[in-house]
């Protein structure tokens, strides 16, 4: 038997809390871990036992969803985060993802798909549908920060090989190691040692924003 999914919800809402517990308590396979009414209280639960997956709402008081995913990735970096959000929090959400949210999923997503974007966020892909990440990597190039690279570097500039840029793509567009090295017979070993060799080449940290960055590379080489 498989290791139950342990989940944390994170919401100002009461309602919003106790309706996203019942819908991990009774789904086999999933474990409620805790539930926080702010960012704060989330970085306070990962320090005091084991989460495997955060539910992060945006705009909180005291601590939001951003401030929030920043705290809990520095104190268990295995915690993935997915951001629940509406079509108004792209601002919030550019920061998150920055900090290392492993995605988002809009509020009133069915409790289908909420399940479904847990476990594929714990086997490593990237909740990202093309059309809000076009409106994403808008954002993050009108503000940068200090740290990132030039806002669009040309593939032809860039060092990586056509093997590279094929898995940099399947990874945008959601897949996981496993999926890639089928997709390209490859062993998922070899897949992994890629995206390390990405990451590296490219000064990002970690598949989120490998996928952000791509959307960015096909937002600006649009006419």
């Amino acid at each position: 038997m498989s290791a139950l999914i342990r989940v944390a919800i994170v919401d100002d809402d009461i309602f919003i809390r106790e309706s996203l517990s019942m819908i991990i308590q009774i789904k086999e396979g999933f474990e409620l871990a805790g539930t926080c009414a702010n960012g704060f209280e989330a970085y306070e639960l990962v320090q005091q036992q084991q989460v495997d997956v955060m539910l992060m709402d945006m705009r909180m008081p005291e601590c939001d969803g951003a401030e929030g995913t920043r705290l809990v990735k520095e104190a268990s970096p295995a915690t993935k985060v997915i951001i629940l959000t509406t079509f108004d929090d792209e601002q919030y959400l550019v920061q998150a993802l920055r900090h290392g949210a492993g995605g988002y999923l809009l509020k009133n997503s069915s409790p289908d798909r909420l399940l479904e974007s847990i476990r594929s966020v714990m086997n490593g892909n990237v909740l990202m549908d093309s059309y809000m990440a076009l409106k994403l990597t808008t954002l993050i190039s009108q503000n940068p920060t200090p740290q990132e690279k030039p806002a669009c570097i040309p593939w032809e500039h860039l060092s990586l090989t056509a093997s590279e840029r094929g898995i940099v793509e399947h990874i945008a567009n959601g897949r996981t190691n496993r999926e890639i090295a089928e997709s390209l017979f490859l062993s998922e070993g070899t897949v992994k040692n890629y995206v390390t060799d990405i990451l590296s080449k490219l000064a990002l940290r970690d598949r989120t924003q490998l996928a952000i960055w791509y959307w960015k590379q096909q937002n600006q080489q649009q006419p």
